[in-house]
């Protein structure tokens, strides 16, 4: 069992002058427990002291949650009202969430309270303990509800300065993380942006005044479709056959919205493009039912199998043209899983400008669409640097290093 609450002659790292290792029950005048009223009694209910469980913790300053409770309802559970900077930690369902009340709140059993003792600024310790919550995750206990138990929470130990350098520690972090905040903010717009490019290229081309003009021809006659080959292979199965084989002697195997896994042989070697049967993104305005595979593949029957006719339409093309449709909805059937079957696909319209139009046209797609993915990557990376400061400046708030 891998402990948070080490014996106290085993600092876990050395700590500034004027710094001390303590426990968390040495520091804290109360750990509140939670609790919730009888359900089944309407007037415990609708009241007006705000109620909060582990899912309501989405903020690190929390005033209220989804439900009130009255008067009555406090005093038939076993929750209590706590008052404001009351340090919340989610120790059942959702365990590392960690969060302050912002004013006087009760909670429910997936809570406990902590009301800091004189000498500690409670977001300090809130900070604190949201830098461990990798660790509080890792101990929970129980066989049927698993959740951190009191004691190990009372056993943290806390890297605990003066209280003038704790305020001081939770001002710089809150400056800091209100920056991480904004600079979140903006990747995510970015993001946003970038990620959407893709059908703006799309409908730059296929809601164009030339596109009007184009030749409109069926599916079923610009392609064949090969998924009389297709053979499904279940997830175990699959397990069997590539245990103890390297990933070179592997092939793809696709489903309706790409790979979803390897497989020791393959049923296709060429350039096709495989378009969503079942499980499919129909009807939406921005997620692909189809995409492009080349070379030794394995493909399962949520997939159709299309080879192009390369004497009527460029394969580029007949991806592009089918990659983000939404009207393809009205050739879908089934409410449970929507199925686009191979009768009605073969239905579905292409557009078909001349052939030398079609490369053309689609060879500028590529380059555009390539570079939307270099950016979109760029960008996700980015995010991901971004996500990852909050973790580093509570590393360095907590050495003294801030």
């Amino acid at each position: 069992m891998n402990e948070i609450g080490e014996d106290s002659v085993n600092e876990p790292y050395k700590l500034p002058d004027g710094w001390r290792w303590v426990k968390l029950r040495e520091i804290s005048k109360e750990f509140v427990n939670g609790g919730t009223p009888d359900t089944n009694v309407l007037e415990y209910w609708d009241g007006e002291i705000p109620w909060i469980t582990g899912a309501d913790v989405t903020e690190f300053y929390v005033s209220k949650g989804r439900k009130y409770i009255t008067e009555a309802g406090l005093s038939h559970s076993a929750t209590h009202l706590v008052p404001k900077n009351t340090v919340l930690v989610v120790t059942r369902t959702g365990v590392g969430k960690i969060a302050i009340a912002a004013n006087d709140i009760c909670f429910s059993q997936d809570i406990t309270g902590i009301i800091c003792g004189e000498k500690t600024e409670p977001e300090y310790l809130a900070r604190y303990i949201l830098s461990r919550a990798d660790n509080l995750a890792s101990i929970q206990r129980g066989a049927t509800i698993k959740g951190i138990i009191r004691t190990d929470l009372e056993n943290l130990k806390i890297p605990l300065p003066p209280l003038s350098e704790q305020h001081r520690i939770a001002s710089k972090i809150q400056d800091l993380m209100q920056e991480v905040k904004r600079a979140r903010t903006a990747c995510e717009e970015q993001l946003e942006a970038a990620r959407a490019l893709p059908k703006a290229h799309l409908r730059q081309v296929f809601e164009s005044e030339e596109s009007k003009r184009w030749e409109k021809k069926k599916l079923g006659e610009v392609c064949e479709f090969l998924d009389s080959m297709r053979i499904p292979v279940n997830d175990s199965e699959r397990q069997k056959r590539i245990v103890g084989k390297s990933i070179a002697k592997l092939y793809p195997y696709y489903g309706a919205n790409g790979q979803v896994g390897w497989i020791d042989d393959y049923l296709f070697d060429e350039e096709l493009v495989l378009l969503a049967e079942d499980g499919g993104f129909f009807g939406s305005t921005d997620r692909p039912i189809a995409y492009r595979v080349s070379g030794k593949c394995w493909v399962n029957n949520h997939a159709h199998v299309l080879r192009a006719k390369r004497d009527v339409i460029d394969l580029d093309w007949l991806y592009f043209t089918l990659a983000i449709r939404p009207d393809v909805i009205d050739f879908v059937s089934g409410t449970t899983r929507p199925k686009l079957n191979q009768e009605q696909a073969s239905l579905i319209l292409v557009p078909l400008p001349p052939l030398s139009e079609q490369r053309r046209i689609a060879a500028d797609l590529k380059e555009k669409m390539s570079h939307a993915e270099r950016l979109r990557t760029s960008i996700e990376k980015q995010l991901e640097a971004i996500n990852a400061l909050p973790q580093a400046i509570l590393r360095k708030a907590f050495r003294g290093e801030l």
